[in-house]
């Protein structure tokens, strides 16, 4: 099948592999995007495929532009959602936008007639709220955003999908919704100007981290979550369905590890030690961003994906194989100097 899809957030990571994977697959695709000074580089990466895709001016923030970027959709992939790589001065900087973006997508869906919803969600949502121990979570579990380890970012993923359910279950009518829960993803990248998620295999190939803290995240390809993306949007009879999209929980200094045994030389910089728990906590009186995630120490959240497998028949490529990509592409990019 092959309708009109709005794609949500088209310079992003996850949402430009989504676009490409759905051009090839004969989808005539719109697309939004703030930054009016990224639209030339964007629509470069598509060469051959511009017929059918267009970019609209739409954000979060406000209702300007949403109605003509739905205008003729039969489909929405909304995968625009604000992640910092710096922490935020409020959470409200992130949980406002996050929450009132998607009500206001989803309200521009339903009145354009949308017939199938897909949410980009995050294990954010699924797996925080935890002790120091080893889980592993499916879909039926929900973050506890009053927990210290839920952090503004963790809060606004998992307000934003609960409230996105909550309101396609009271006003949604005939419209489908389904989310993508994806782990951190990683993976080759098209340019210097790359996601959040990425930064971790940046600090670890550059040297900036000399030592790895004892935290680590389920890994995911993007372009493996892009395919999962399209499975939700094509696989008939999913209305309400939540599919974890993250393969092996490895840690920062698991992550080094395979760098330097897949890229040699060029990973010399990564680290081969952990860091100790209290350099961690010092770190915190004075780093934000290490404030932010130093309720990660000791922690190990597995994610069960087998229902997206079982479901939809989604895989996954070799976790070593994303990262190393993401390594290389890194350094192709000029953004680590290998």
């Amino acid at each position: 099948m092959a309708g009109t899809v709005l794609v949500t957030g088209g310079s992003g990571y996850i949402a430009g592999e989504l676009i490409r994977q759905l051009l090839e697959r004969g989808w005539k695709v719109k697309t939004t995007m703030r930054d009016h000074r990224k639209v030339d580089a964007f629509r470069a990466r598509y060469h051959g495929h511009l017929s059918r895709l267009s970019v609209w001016d739409a954000n979060l923030t406000d209702d300007d532009g949403w109605k003509s970027a739905m205008a003729g959709c039969t489909h929405v992939a909304h995968v625009a959602s604000p992640i910092p790589a710096q922490a935020p001065k409020h959470e409200d900087d992130l949980i406002i936008p996050a929450r009132e973006g998607t009500l206001r997508a989803l309200r521009f869906a339903r009145d354009a007639g949308v017939t199938r919803f897909v949410q980009t969600s995050s294990t954010a949502a699924v797996v925080y709220g935890v002790d120091r121990g080893t889980y592993t979570f499916d879909e039926s579990r929900w973050t506890n955003i009053d927990h210290p380890d839920a952090y503004p970012y963790v809060k606004s993923k998992t307000i934003a999908e609960r409230a996105a359910r909550e309101w396609v279950a009271a006003e949604g009518g005939a419209m489908e919704f389904v989310s993508v829960n994806p782990g951190m993803v990683l993976g080759p990248v098209d340019s210097g100007d790359f996601s959040a998620s990425v930064e971790l295999v940046s600090q670890l190939l550059s040297g900036a981290m000399p030592m790895a803290p004892n935290l680590g995240f389920p890994i995911v390809d993007v372009r493996d979550i892009a395919a999962l993306h399209v499975l939700a949007l094509e696989t008939p009879g999913l209305a309400g369905e939540r599919f974890l999209g993250a393969g092996k929980f490895l840690t920062a200094l698991e992550i080094a590890g395979v760098l330097r045994a897949r890229l040699g030389a060029k990973a010399r910089k990564a680290p081969t030690r952990p860091m100790p728990d209290w350099v961690v906590n010092v770190l915190a009186l004075f780093n934000a961003e290490v404030r932010g995630v130093k309720t990660e120490i000791g922690k190990v959240r597995n994610v069960d994906a087998s229902h997206a497998q079982t479901r939809l028949g989604w895989t996954m490529r070799p976790v070593e194989d994303t990262i190393a990509d993401c390594g290389t592409s890194l350094i192709a990019h000029g953004v680590v100097k290998a």
